[in-house]
């Protein structure tokens, strides 16, 4: 709706006559994400203004109140059926703030009715791998604001999709704590239990139509995992993974005069290397616009991103690996650093230490300094080092330093406090003809699943 009123935050009692995409074609949708590689989508079904994508029965102001397929249409419906035939995933953000529905401020009758659109939505859709909150809690149309029921929600959510993670305002997936795309240097995946609370918070949520939340970073939120910020929370730590969100526009919603204001493809570009290449997830805000089609410049984004993606995953490079002690936990060709092994047969996949096997190294717990290293046939141009760990024994590695060999000599290429699943490390390009992994600290044995060297462009 927000869309077809030109706003970024809805006032509630929008006049459904509205809506109208009357071209609205959700296979397009999915081709226009899959170029960029992207595994699933999570599909707003209702902003805070309240008007609901599918006919809900709790409410009227729905799509079944407006125009758009006569009336019959539901594009929650539409948008799962076509993800399904696209094979990417499919997720439901459903705002919890809404101001239209009257109830809204009264407690119960409007967990009730929050409830009721969630029951609707998981049950009508097929499978839903995501359901994603976020804290927004304004005043209704009665004046007051309502204090969310979340352990209501997330047992709605466990009971009708138990394969569903609860994102953000939940206990699965944590907001990076910034809407610009901005990553930490280091991002742990095992964090403080306190942290699965913040954002349900009501003084941490978004209160008012802000334009600087989505570009505001909360600096004091920088540290989450290291020993340090675990001091104290030793004994109650939750492995809580975070995912970046930002838009590829200035605002979530499509403005026609803002088609000249996409977000460049290498801010993109940097925003996936420190989020994908961080230890984190990568949502990217992609809006239709009022004909419910993928704009032309938009188009153009998504599929020069996938190119690009796709352009550095081809250039990992083959090469031989020795370890300083210990041995891979499977046999045969289940560890290697090779083109193959990381899936650059398989365009439109983004994780790039997507493995063939499922082997793993590990060191002797004896030795000092592990290491691993990469033997290249001779000298290649570099610029990236792609790491992973074995992250379903932990995430362990608190220290890794990458040294590259020029000319007989070592020198120091990158350094990384945090690896996790995983790490794709930049730095100036260098020739070299040998690369070595040094395992400075550890929360226990180290695992590394995968490691590639990545080419110069």
């Amino acid at each position: 709706m927000n869309t077809m009123t030109d706003r970024e935050w809805g006032l509630g009692h929008e006049d459904p006559q509205l809506f109208d995409p009357d071209e609205l074609d959700a296979d397009q949708w999915m081709t226009a994400l899959s170029s960029a590689g992207m595994k699933g989508l999570i599909l707003t079904a209702k902003h805070h203004d309240g008007f609901c994508l599918w006919p809900s029965k709790v409410t009227s102001h729905s799509v079944a109140a407006s125009p758009w397929r006569h009336g019959q249409g539901d594009v929650v419906a539409e948008v799962s059926a076509a993800a399904a035939r696209h094979g990417l995933a499919f997720g439901i953000y459903l705002s919890p703030w809404d101001r239209t529905e009257t109830s809204y401020g009264s407690g119960t009758p409007y967990d009730d009715f929050f409830v009721a659109q969630l029951e609707e939505l998981l049950t009508g859709y097929g499978p839903v791998f995501s359901v994603w909150f976020d804290g927004a809690c304004g005043e209704g149309p009665n004046g007051k604001r309502q204090v969310y029921d979340w352990d209501r929600y997330h047992a709605t959510i466990r009971r009708l999709q138990p394969g569903a993670v609860i994102s953000v305002c939940g206990p699965d997936v944590r907001w990076c704590g910034n809407e610009a795309g901005h990553t930490r240097p280091n991002e742990w995946s095992v964090v403080p239990r306190v942290l699965q609370d913040a954002e349900g918070i009501a003084q941490h949520s978004q209160q008012a139509d802000d334009p600087e939340f989505s570009r505001r970073v909360r600096s004091q939120d920088d540290d989450l995992g290291s020993r340090a910020a675990l001091a104290g929370h030793e004994d109650d730590l939750v492995w809580y993974p975070a995912e970046v969100n930002t838009s590829n526009r200035p605002g979530w919603f499509y403005h026609q005069k803002e088609d000249d204001k996409l977000r460049s493809i290498d801010d993109l570009l940097d925003v996936y290397l420190g989020s994908v290449g961080g230890n984190s997830t990568f949502l990217l805000n992609v809006p239709p616009d009022r004909r419910g089609l993928v704009a032309d410049p938009d188009l153009a984004a998504l599929r020069e991103l996938g190119r690009r993606i796709n352009d550095l995953r081809s250039r990992v490079l083959d090469a031989t690996i020795s370890f300083s002690s210990g041995e891979v936990a499977v046999a045969g060709d289940a560890f290697l650093a090779s083109a193959k092994r990381w899936g650059a047969e398989e365009p439109g996949d983004p994780n790039l230490g997507l493995a063939n096997g499922t082997g793993w190294w590990q060191p002797s717990d004896s030795d000092p300094e592990p290491q691993l290293t990469l033997t290249l046939d001779s000298p290649q141009q570099i610029e990236a080092v792609i790491l992973k760990e074995e992250i379903t024994l932990g995430q362990r590695l608190e220290h890794v330093i990458i040294r590259g060999r020029r000319h007989g000599r070592d020198e120091i290429l990158a350094e990384t406090r945090c690896v996790g699943y995983q790490r794709i490390l930049t730095f100036p390009s260098t020739t070299v003809d040998q690369v070595t992994v040094e395992i400075r600290a550890s929360r226990g044995t180290p695992a590394i699943a995968a490691v590639g060297l990545v080419a110069k462009t």
